[in-house]
Parts: C-alpha cells; structure tokens; sequence
C-alpha cells in the first residue's frame, strides 16, 4: 500500500512543475545573516572598482581593437586569434571589431550606467563593420559577438527606456543580422554541421579543417535562435536547431556524446567526453533553450542527457571523463570549465548536487589562490602544461547561482575571496592579467573579454541583483542576458506553467519570475515500462563501486526518490522498492 500511494503521489507531480520556494528577492530588503548591509556595499563597490579599472584601460590603451593587454598597455586583435593556435589566416589592416567593448554593453547596464551603454551602442552603431578578411571561430564570434550585439539592442529598446527615444534606430540588430548571414554559409556541409572557422568576408576558405567540437556546433541556439525572434527570419534558428538534432542523432546508446568530430563525414574523432571543455556549453543550451523557447525537443535532449552524466561521469562531487561508447572511465581530471555545472543544476534544481561540487571546486581555488585550467584527480596534482588561469568566470557564476537558490551567506564568503584572489594576483596598473602559471601567480599579458562580461557580472549580480528585479533572463554560456519572453515560447505545456506566474498582456511583455526561481525538472514516468520515475533533480547512479563519506555524496535514487546512504565501508547504497 505504501508503495502505490508512493507511486500515486509521484504520478501527481508529473502534472505540475516543480517551483523553488525561493523567490528571487533583488531588493536585499532582508540582508543574508552574517553579511549585513555595509559589508554587501562594500564588496558591491570593490567588484563596480574592478569592472571599471579593466574596462578604462581598455577604452584607453587598447580599443577599438578587440583585447587588452594590460601589462604592457596595448591590444591584441583577438577575434580573428581566438582558438587560432598556429595565428594562420590573420586579416591585414585589421583594426579590430571593439569586442571587449562589444562584450561589457550588458556589464554597464547591470552596473547601471546608462551613460556610458549609450555611447558605446552608438559607436558600434556608426563605426563597426564585419565586411572584413577575418577568419574567425563560429563559436567564439557566436558567444562573444552575436549574443553581445543581441542582448544589447535588447536592452536598449526595453521599457527602461535607457537610449534616448529616436537616437537608436536598431542598428545593433542590423549588424547582428549581417553577421548571422555570414555564419550560415558554415552550415553549408553534407551533414549540416557547421565549420569551426569562417571567413566573415569570404565564408568557408579552401581547405578549412572539417573539425569541430560538440560545444561549436551544438552551441549555437540561444544567439541565432533570439535573432530569428527578432528579426522574424526562421534560417538562423534552422541552421542552428538543424545542427542540434544531427549532433543529437549522433549521440551512443548510452545518450552521450564525444567531443571532437567531422562536420562533412558525422563521424566521432574523440570519443571519450565529460562535462568540460568542448562540450560544457552543449548541455548547458539545451536547457536554456527550453527555458528560452518553451520547446519539449530541448527538454527531452537535456533530461536524458543530464542522467546520463550523472551515470556515466559523476563520482561523489566530481565529474570524471568517461567513453562515450562504453561509459567507461577515461580521463580523471578536474577542468576550470566545469565549474559551471553547479550553476547549471540549480537552474533545474538540483541544489545538493550543486552545492557538493561548488565546494570541492572553492577548495581548490583556496588551495592555488585560482582555479588552474587542469587538475588531476586520479594523481592530485596539476596538469603539467596547464597550470594558468585566464580570468575564468565559471566558479563565480555557480556562486551567484547558489546564492540565489539558497541565500546562504557563505556564498557571498566565497565571492569574497574570489575578488580577493583576483585583485591580489591578476590586477596590474593597466588593468587585470591572466594568470600563466598558479603555482608562482606569474602572469600573462591578457585581459579576456569575458572577464568583463562574466567574472565581474557575476561577482556584482551576487552583491547587487537590483538588474533581475522584475525581469526573467536567461545567461548565455558568454553572460549575455536574454529575456524570456511568451511569444519566443513555441510550446509551454499547461503541466509546465507554474500558478505563480504572471500572465502577459501582449507578446512583448516578459515573464516576472526570474528562471533562477523555477526549478525545470518535470517528474517522467515512462508509459507501459512498469518503472518507477525518473527525474532530472535526482540523481541516478549506477557505479557499484560509488565511494563516499556522507549520505550527501550519494544524492536521491532516481528511480524511487529516496536518499541514498553511505555505508560503514564508504560506499553508496540504494533505497529499493519491493511490491
């Protein structure tokens, strides 16, 4: 009897959304115990310092070309360099394309400069042209400059009325639309898999690298899909949701997928995967662009694909490799990109999970005073050749997530030492440097754009959320807000649609819930498999040989809901039903 009211309770949900309780509060009327008022000011200022100590020098010493180089206070073009390892194929004359610029638009709106949003739309607006002999990455130029471009014509035409009525005529939206017709001469291949490179002004040149990676082309979605929205024009959007479902259709018995492959034959070139780079982002837009667009396709993609990562890759609070074909163990190593992963789990609610691996992740940034780019776990020491860290974001972000979801104070601690470490090692007099080697903190003479558009966002958004109030946004994978808005939602089934949303009056009104108070992660009961549920807020976990050394290591069995426990001997059990 137990088991079939169990059961019964379990079918009810799969009626309903499950909603965190946790309202995003943005107005801090009730500061976390512990951080009060003052100290909160006084680290929102110290990240509003840092933001604007890289974006000056910039703006001084190296714009409009696309990066600083903060030791030596000049530039470097990197938009035709970005993952250009040999430098082949670089422009002549190239002047650059303003990307840092391009990149902290949304940053100074979150930061609530208006002033200065307007005068850099304005000089994209009159002066930027991607007519040029660039090869560039799809990728990076999709993330960094298409999203950019996309999110602030958005926040330039919202109801904050930030731009003078009549000064801007759209013309951000003219470029990203020039740019995304240059990018789906890429999507020309037998498979319909895009090249890893372009040429903005020729396309694809002769004898370009068939090679991608499943974040490259599975990565495209969130950018091209909000410029079909906007534009009204479906083939961006096609190319990319084309591109999605091939990759998908490529993807093991297992539901997973390699990292490396051809884009003219289909076929794998690595096969072993995780959840870092080259791949992170692909999970990532598939549940932002459920969010975004309200398509089942991407939640049905993502569900399964999330179990399988968690039964495939997970060990405890780390996320080793595995082979796609097999499942089995490949590479046990900790990347600094994976430490998105908690911030991803939030957003469907998965918050012990998250709060396990953010931690693990802290201890490390504690224990180099960074996050180095590589780590093995198997050995416990750093990568030999990957000992530096470029500014990366993806820990901040995950702290701001998990502070959302819990307003836990501890995370505000950890932010703390985040702007600690990086006012300590990476900031110079002409900005802040990247890090070439954690173990001496010797530093390289490179300011990324993303850290102007996601480490210092991030950073501010955990002391000051005020930009979320009233507003539901969607981050892409570069930390461009997107709104969420009812007419980009093709299919919001009734089941999906929480009581506590606000009903919009006409398409152009947004949703006022923030995605990070919705927990998506609808309860599925396969029809006729006689199984109990499977749910991505749990975790499912088959390793026989799963150690731990607390019942929270081991998560919630998917199947029956139930907490695991750890044994005596460190190893995890499952709770199990019998009829």
């Amino acid at each position: 009897m137990a088991v079939a009211r169990f059961r019964s309770i379990l079918a009810l949900k799969t009626r309903v959304l499950i909603v965190s309780l946790l309202l995003l509060n943005s107005t801090f009327s009730q500061p976390a115990a512990g951080f009060g008022d003052a100290k909160r000011r006084n680290m929102k200022e110290k990240v509003r310092q840092m933001f604007y100590h890289a974006y000056e020098n910039y703006m001084a010493y190296a714009f409009p070309h696309d990066e600083l180089k903060p030791i030596t206070s000049t530039f470097t073009d990197s938009l035709s360099e970005l993952g250009n390892l040999k430098l082949e194929h670089l422009p002549q004359n190239y002047q650059g394309s303003a990307l840092t610029l391009i990149e902290s638009l949304s940053s100074l709106v979150v930061l609530g400069n208006n002033t200065e949003f307007e005068k850099g739309v304005l000089w994209l607006a009159e002066n930027l042209s991607f007519d040029v002999d660039a090869r560039v990455n799809l990728f990076e130029c999709n993330i960094r400059v298409l999203g950019g471009l996309l999110s602030a014509h958005i926040l330039a035409t919202d109801s904050k009325n930030r731009l003078e009525r009549g000064i801007y005529q759209n013309q951000l939206l003219d470029l990203a639309e020039d740019l995304g017709r240059r990018f789906l001469r890429a999507f020309d291949t037998p498979t319909g898999l895009p090249y890893a490179w372009i040429n903005l002004k020729y396309g694809v040149v002769e004898n370009e690298t068939t090679e991608t990676s499943t974040s490259g082309c599975g990565s495209l979605i969130l950018e091209m899909g909000a410029l079909s929205r906007l534009t009204g024009n479906p083939r961006y959007e096609n190319a990319a949701r084309h591109a999605l479902q091939k990759l998908w259709s490529m993807r093991s018995s297992l539901n997973l997928l390699g990292t490396t492959l051809d884009v003219v034959t289909g076929e794998w070139i690595e096969y072993s995967s995780g959840i870092g780079a080259g791949v992170d982002s692909f999970y990532e837009y598939l549940l932002k662009a459920y969010i975004l667009f309200g398509s089942d396709e991407f939640w049905d993609m993502f569900h399964s694909v999330y179990l399988a990562v968690q039964k495939y890759f997970r060990h405890g609070p780390w996320y080793h490799e595995a082979d796609m074909r097999t499942g089995r163990a490949t590479y046990w190593q900790l990347t600094s990109l994976q430490a998105f992963w908690p911030g991803l789990q939030i957003l469907i609610g998965d918050v012990a999970a998250a709060n396990a691996s953010h931690r693990e992740f802290y201890h490390v940034w504690e224990r180099f005073g960074v996050l180095p780019e590589r780590y093995l776990l198997d050995r416990n020491v750093l990568h030999p050749t990957e000992k530096y860290y470029p500014l990366r974001p993806e820990l901040a972000e995950s702290t701001f997530y998990l502070y959302q979801a819990t307003k836990d104070p501890w995370y505000m601690e950890v932010g703390e030492s985040i702007v600690s470490s990086l006012n300590r090692y990476a900031k110079v007099t002409g900005g802040f440097a990247s890090i070439r080697d954690v173990t001496t903190m010797q530093q390289e003479d490179h300011q990324h754009s993303f850290f102007l558009s996601e480490t210092c966002k991030y950073l501010y958004l955990l002391y000051d959320d005020t930009f979320l109030a009233g507003q539901n946004y969607i981050f892409t994978t570069e930390g461009h807000p997107l709104p969420i808005r009812s007419s980009w939602h093709e299919k919001l089934p009734e089941s999906y649609i929480p009581h506590n949303w606000t009903r919009v009056k006409n398409e152009d009104d947004v949703l006022h819930v923030s995605s990070m108070s919705l927990q998506v992660c609808p309860v599925t009961v396969p029809e006729n498999s006689g199984r109990g549920v499977e749910s991505a807020c749990h975790i499912p976990d088959n390793h026989v040989d799963h150690r731990c050394r607390t019942d929270g290591e081991c998560g919630i069995d998917s199947t029956t809901c139930r907490q695991r426990t750890c044994s005596i001997a460190g190893y995890c059990g499952l709770w199990v039903f019998i009829d």
